[in-house]
């Protein structure tokens, strides 16, 4: 019996989510699942201006900080062995995985 699968996935740092991104697609793709995706969504930018002020002499200046948060999606038909599968991913401590089962 097949579920189908909605997997979210972000994280800051890119190349650590494209590595999973390819490990999730190997397994669909030696289990012979059908996959659709890994779809980009929107980069999310968050910034922070700081206000330094001088010590001594000389005027205010602003420092800019920001943060991109980087997001994917894919969706599966997988059975109960896939999803053991996908379960056994090594994921990174800065990779976030929400793994949603549908009808």
């Amino acid at each position: 019996m097949a579920f189908k699968v909605r997997i979210w996935l972000w994280s800051t740092n890119v190349k650590s989510l494209e590595s999973v991104v390819n490990q999730i697609r190997e397994i669909a793709q030696k289990t012979g699942v059908p996959v659709r995706g890994p779809i980009p969504l929107p980069t999310k930018r968050l910034e922070m201006p700081l206000l330094r002020l001088p010590h001594g002499e000389g005027s205010k200046h602003w420092e800019h900080w920001e943060m991109r948060i980087h997001k994917r999606l894919i969706d599966i038909e997988a059975d109960e062995r896939v999803l053991r599968r996908l379960m056994r991913i090594q994921v990174p401590p800065d990779v976030y995985i929400e793994i949603k089962s549908g009808k």
